[in-house]
């Protein structure tokens, strides 16, 4: 039998960074991206995917952006509005570092981001006279750390079919930790790879190469490249 010669330049790779389903009564830990939820209007929704997310100035855990783990809780708002007007956005979650608040007047209640945390938790039935539902709710401080990622409710086939086509268009930059320094592979702060399509950060810089057999660019965190020369 004569020897058979294989001669193959690529790689195929799947990230595991997809954002965690956890149960409302779930403990959160720390760094995680999770999905949450969040309910406005209609014409709020089309303003938050094309622009992003504002902070509230205030509420019961102060100053963010208020979502929830639990679905059903964001299908309440916005409070006293029609049915026909509601949309709950689908949402991808950095927490950074979290805070439980389980109890009225908690001591940081308010002040949980002077204390270095970014998220404040409030666990479903933990008694609080300012959540009646007793439904788990999250407080973000920083907008940038929620990112539209679905439609979880629309009031018709419609709407949603707009609003989903909204996400698609939207170049809202996805959250990078902040980072400062520009990647290797080109584009400012906070910029996404032209090569790879994964977000750029400090301490994450992308490695250019050029592949052995065709001489294509390629970045190290691409997710897949087949070299023509191979074929």
């Amino acid at each position: 039998m004569s020897g058979l010669s294989v001669r193959y330049c690529g790689w195929e790779v799947t990230y595991d960074d997809s954002p965690l389903e956890l149960g409302s009564s779930q403990t959160p830990k720390d760094g995680r991206v999770y999905t949450m939820y969040h309910g406005t209007s209609v014409k709020i929704a089309r303003l938050i995917i094309a622009n992003g997310f504002h902070q509230s100035p205030d509420g019961m855990l102060g100053p963010g952006v208020y979502v929830s783990r639990d679905q059903k809780k964001a299908e309440r708002y916005p409070l006293r509005s029609s049915v026909a007007d509601r949309v709950v956005l689908q949402l991808r979650v950095h927490t950074g570092r979290i805070k439980r608040i389980d109890k009225d007047n908690h001591p940081m209640q308010k002040s949980w981001k002077a204390a270095g945390y970014d998220t404040a938790w409030v666990p479903p039935n933990c008694g609080m006279q300012a959540v009646p539902s007793g439904l788990e709710e999250d407080c973000v401080f920083d907008p940038q750390r929620v990112e539209v990622s679905g439609i979880a409710l629309a009031p018709n086939p419609t709407i949603q079919a707009e609003l989903r086509q909204l996400i698609n268009q939207s170049c809202k930059r996805p959250w990078t930790g902040g980072g400062v320094a520009a990647a290797q592979a080109g584009g400012s702060a906070g910029s996404v790879c032209s090569l790879c399509k994964r977000p750029t950060s400090s301490g994450n810089t992308h490695t250019i190469q050029q592949c052995w057999g065709c001489g294509k660019a390629i970045c190290t965190l691409m997710i897949k490249h087949v070299c023509p020369a191979s074929a």
